[in-house]
């Protein structure tokens, strides 16, 4: 497939999810209790797509492959739309904007308060997500954006503490978390040496 198609491809599987909500939403489908439908599978997303970013830079290490990285940034901004999308479900669909309550539940509810304070860190990272931002932060930037690393903890373990029965799924989550920041140890940033020689004797 031709590079110029790659990102209108992207861009629009990355709408998909939000589109079938809200066919879902005007054709009755969201099941008996639409609003924590519509929460839960936003938060879900949110998830996946910030997984997805942090995948980005351990497949371009292990593979060579330098394309997936025009990608990073659209993939953290949809991590950062459909958290801001899940937050508003539960501030306007679930809260009906009743600040109290929503405090209360900052404070007294721990998944909620994790929930939001990875919520707050992430504002930042879609603020400064431009080329431009990039330019006049430097090497603040990349600082910065070492903060997705707490997020997409805080963000397992949102999901962790907000189920009550069944864990299995936040669980996988966190293994491929686990697993992506293993990726990032010095000892996988560089393919073996054995790997190194037998690749140039074969080129050779």
């Amino acid at each position: 497939m031709p590079p110029k198609l790659i990102k209108p491809l992207v861009f629009t599987l990355a709408l998909a999810p939000l589109a079938w909500l809200v066919y879902a939403a005007l054709t009755g489908h969201l099941g008996v209790n639409p609003i924590e439908t519509v929460t839960r599978s936003l938060g879900d997303w949110a998830l996946r797509f910030l997984l997805l970013t942090l995948a980005v830079t351990p497949l371009r290490k292990l593979t060579g492959w330098r394309w997936p990285m025009r990608f990073r940034r659209m993939l953290g901004l949809y991590a950062f739309l459909y958290t801001t999308l899940h937050l508003a479900g539960y501030i306007v669909l679930d809260q009906f904007f009743y600040w109290p309550g929503i405090w209360e539940d900052i404070l007294k509810r721990p998944y909620i308060t994790v929930g939001m304070v990875s919520f707050l860190m992430l504002i930042p990272l879609a603020v400064t997500s431009t080329s431009g931002m990039m330019r006049r932060l430097g090497k603040n930037w990349q600082r910065l954006h070492r903060l997705v690393y707490p997020i997409a903890i805080g963000g397992v373990l949102h999901y962790y503490m907000l189920v009550k029965a069944d864990t299995r799924e936040p669980l996988i989550y966190a293994t491929i978390l686990l697993v992506l920041l293993l990726l990032r140890l010095p000892s996988f940033q560089r393919p073996p040496r054995r790997f190194v020689k037998l690749r140039r004797n074969t080129l050779n």
